[in-house]
């Protein structure tokens, strides 16, 4: 046994160079084992430390897009809001407008029919008044004789002989 003993001890000091050996010094050893292990971590753990890092980067992302969102969304809501107090004033001016293109034409339309009705009484009058003067006329013509006449037509150039002085 202790030939095995003394073997595994010596092979603690054997030299690197050509050989294989336990390296039992452990301030020699730390560098290496340090180095395999940052080079495992850095072979195996680079993925992992990419989606970490891309994963931070897509959250980043997805918090902004969101904020973005929000504040389309907001200016969405107020075009919204904005069309929909437009339209409502506009349907308003409409309808003011229409109730008042509706007023005149009614104020026009009684105009009218007074202005025909006017204008229909007129004609009745001129008629009733022609046909009185025919009707007068014929009465006297019939009613009177040559002699009458003449005296009719003298009283009446006196009268107005009369009636052109006073006004002189």
């Amino acid at each position: 046994m202790k030939n095995l003993t003394d073997s595994f001890l010596s092979l603690g000091q054997w030299p690197l160079a050509g050989s294989f050996g336990f390296n039992t010094d452990i301030l020699a050893t730390n560098p290496i084992n340090l180095s395999v292990v940052f080079g495992v971590l850095i072979f195996f753990g680079k993925g992992v430390c990419a989606s970490c890092l891309l994963r931070g980067g897509a959250i980043k992302q997805l918090e902004r897009a969101r904020a973005r969102l929000q504040k389309v969304e907001m200016e969405v809501e107020q075009f919204r809001v904005n069309g929909y107090s437009g339209i409502e004033q506009e349907r308003l001016n409409l309808i003011n407008s229409t109730s008042k293109t509706l007023e005149q034409l009614e104020n026009y339309k009684n105009e009218t029919v007074l202005f025909e009705q006017q204008r229909a009484i007129n004609e009745v009058r001129q008629r009733v008044f022609q046909q009185a003067l025919q009707g007068a006329l014929g009465a006297l013509t019939s009613c009177l004789n040559n002699e009458l006449h003449l005296r009719t037509i003298s009283t009446n150039i006196g009268l107005f002989g009369a009636m052109k002085e006073i006004t002189d």
